[in-house]
C-alpha cells in the first residue's frame, strides 16, 4: 500500500469515526430507541473500510453474531446486549489478523485492545498529519494555521472586551449569550472520547492487540505423586460419598429427617456452599491432572477422578434441588433463576472437564467448549427477560396453587418492572374475590399507564413493551379493564 493510498485510508476512517459520534451525539439524550442503528452503522463502517473482515469466514461468523446482539438490543435495550455487541465487534475487527485458536488468549487479545484504544488515535497523529500532501499547499500544517489565526483571534478578543467596557448595547450583547455549562461540556468530551476511542479501535486495532500467545504445551505440571493423587482422590470420594449420602436419604427419597431438623434448614441452606465446593474440585482436577501428564495415564487415578467428578455433579444437582425447594416456598426471583442457570453451567464445565480427561482433549478445546456454553447462556438471557420469566412463573403457581403455594406479593410484581404487566394481567382474569381482583387491577393499571406514557413517546418505545401492552389488553378485553384506576391499593402479600 502506497503513502497515498494510507492517508487517504486514515482520512477515510477519521471521517467516518468523527460522523458515528456526531450521530450519537444528536440521538443520546433524545432517542435510545436510534442507538441500534447506529450500533448497525458502526458495523457497516467496518465492513467497508476493512474489506477483510468480509472476505474471512472467522469475521463474517462475529459480524453476524454482533448484528444479533443489536436486534436483542433493539427489541429491549439492555446492557448485556450491548457488551456482547462489543465483544462481536471486537472480534470481528482483531479475527482479520490472527485465526481464532482458544477463548482466553483472545479474552486476553480483546483486553491488549481495549487498552490499545486509549492511546490508538495519538499512535495515528503522524499519519493524519500527512494528510496536507493531497491538499493545494502542502506546506500548510496546523501548527502553521493555528500560528497565523492566535494574533487575529486573541486581538479581537481583547478588544471586543475592551469595547464592552466602554459600549453598554455591546456589553449587553455579550451579557445575552449563553455559554455552555462547565458540566455539559465535561460531559460531551467524556462521551465523545467514549465512542471514539473504541470506534478507532475497530477501525484501525493496534497491531500489538494480537501478538499475545498463551504457553504452549502443558498449563500446570502435575504437582503430586501418583500415590499421593490416590490417596487424596479416595480421600475426597469418601467425604463427598457423606454428603450426597445424606442428600440422596433426606433431600431426594424425602425421608424423615432426625428431631430438631426442619427440612427449611436442611433444604434452603448450603446451596451456594456446595457449588463452591464443587468449583475447588474442578480447579483442583485441572490442576493436578492435565492430559498427557503420568498421573493422568493411570487407570487407578482416572476411575477415582472419574467417580469424583460424578460425585461433584451430583453434589450440584442437589444444590439446584435446594434453591428449587427453597424457590416453592418463598417464589421465584430473576437472583434465584440466574442462580439455577449458573449451576447449570457448573455441571456443564464439570462434566466438560470429565470429557477433556477421558478423551485426552487439550486445554484449548476445554476453554472454548466452556467459552461456547457461557456465551449461548449469555446470548439467551439478552434475549430473555428474567424478570418476566419470574413474574409468570409466580403468577402460574399462584393460580394454580392458591393458598397452598408461595405467598403473592404483588408489591414484588411492582418491582419487577414492565415484564410483570401480562402476568399481572393474567392474574387479573382469574382472581375470584372481589377485593382481591381489585388490588390486583390498582397494581396492573399503573403499571399499564406507566408503559403507555413511555410508549406514546417515540424516543421512550420499544418493541417488547408494544407487544406486552397488547398481550395484557387482550387478556382483560372482555373486562373493559383499563379505563379508570381501581379503588382500592394492595396492601402486604395475598394469595388468589
Amino acid at each position: 500500500m502506497t503513502m497515498r493510498r494510507r492517508t487517504i485510508s486514515v482520512a477515510a476512517k477519521a471521517g467516518v469515526a468523527a460522523l458515528l459520534l456526531l450521530v450519537l451525539e444528536l440521538i443520546v439524550n433524545r432517542a435510545e430507541v436510534l442507538l441500534p442503528l447506529a450500533m448497525l452503522g458502526w458495523l457497516i463502517a467496518l465492513a467497508a473500510l476493512r474489506p477483510a473482515v468480509i472476505r474471512h469466514r472467522q469475521p463474517r461468523i462475529a459480524l453476524v453474531a454482533a448484528m444479533l446482539a443489536i436486534a436483542a438490543y433493539a427489541d429491549q435495550p439492555n446492557l448485556l446486549a450491548f457488551c456482547l455487541f462489543l465483544t462481536a465487534t471486537g472480534l470481528a475487527a482483531t479475527l482479520p489478523r490472527r485465526r481464532f485458536d482458544d477463548a482466553a488468549s483472545w479474552a486476553v487479545r480483546l483486553g491488549r485492545l481495549a487498552l490499545a484504544a486509549v492511546v490508538g488515535p495519538w499512535r495515528d497523529r503522524r499519519r493524519l498529519a500527512h494528510i496536507r500532501a493531497h491538499r493545494l499547499h502542502p506546506r500548510v500544517t496546523v501548527t502553521a494555521v493555528a500560528a497565523a489565526l492566535i494574533v487575529p483571534l486573541g486581538g479581537a478578543l481583547l478588544f471586543l472586551i475592551l469595547f464592552a467596557t466602554a459600549n453598554p448595547l455591546i456589553a449587553r450583547a455579550l451579557d445575552s449569550m449563553i455559554l455552555p455549562d462547565i458540566r455539559t461540556v465535561i460531559w460531551r468530551t467524556a462521551f465523545a472520547l467514549a465512542v471514539l476511542l473504541p470506534v478507532w479501535a475497530t477501525l484501525r486495532p493496534a497491531a500489538g492487540a494480537t501478538r499475545w500467545q498463551a504457553p504452549g504445551g502443558q498449563t500446570v505440571p502435575p504437582l503430586l505423586r501418583p500415590g499421593t493423587l490416590i490417596l487424596s482422590l479416595a480421600t475426597f470420594n469418601a467425604v463427598f460419598a457423606i454428603q450426597n449420602g445424606l442428600d440422596l436419604v433426606f433431600l431426594w427419597s424425602g425421608a424423615a429427617l432426625p428431631d430438631g431438623v426442619t427440612m427449611a434448614d436442611y433444604a434452603h441452606q448450603g446451596a451456594y456452599a456446595l457449588i463452591v465446593t464443587a468449583l475447588l474440585a474442578a480447579v483442583f482436577v485441572l490442576t493436578m491432572l492435565s492430559p498427557g501428564s503420568p498421573s493422568a495415564a493411570h487407570p487407578p487415578i482416572r476411575w477415582l477422578v472419574t467417580a469424583w467428578i460424578g460425585q461433584n455433579v451430583l453434589l450440584v444437582a442437589s444444590s439446584a434441588l435446594r434453591l428449587i425447594d427453597y424457590v416453592d416456598a418463598y417464589g421465584l426471583t430473576p437472583l434465584r433463576l440466574a442462580a439455577l442457570i449458573w449451576m447449570a453451567l457448573v455441571a456443564t464445565g464439570l462434566m466438560l472437564i470429565l470429557w477433556r480427561l477421558l478423551g485426552r482433549r487439550s486445554a484449548a478445546w476445554l476453554i472454548n467448549a466452556n467459552a461456547l456454553a457461557l456465551t449461548l447462556v449469555l446470548a439467551a438471557c439478552s434475549v430473555v427477560d428474567l424478570s418476566a420469566v419470574a413474574a409468570d412463573w409466580n403468577a402460574r403457581v399462584a393460580l394454580a396453587k392458591g393458598r397452598s403455594g408461595p405467598p403473592l406479593d404483588l408489591a414484588y410484581f411492582a418491582r419487577l418492572g414492565p415484564g410483570a404487566l401480562v402476568p399481572l394481567a393474567m392474574l387479573e382474569r382469574h382472581a375470584g374475590l372481589p377485593r382481591l381482583h381489585d388490588r390486583i387491577a390498582y397494581t396492573r393499571y399503573w403499571m399499564q399507564t406507566g408503559m403507555e406514557e413511555g410508549q406514546s413517546s417515540w424516543n421512550g418505545w420499544s418493541p417488547r413493551n408494544a407487544r406486552r401492552l397488547v398481550a395484557a389488553k387482550a387478556l382483560l378485553a372482555d373486562r373493559g379493564s383499563g379505563a379508570a384506576p381501581p379503588a382500592r391499593r394492595l396492601t402486604g402479600a395475598q394469595q388468589p
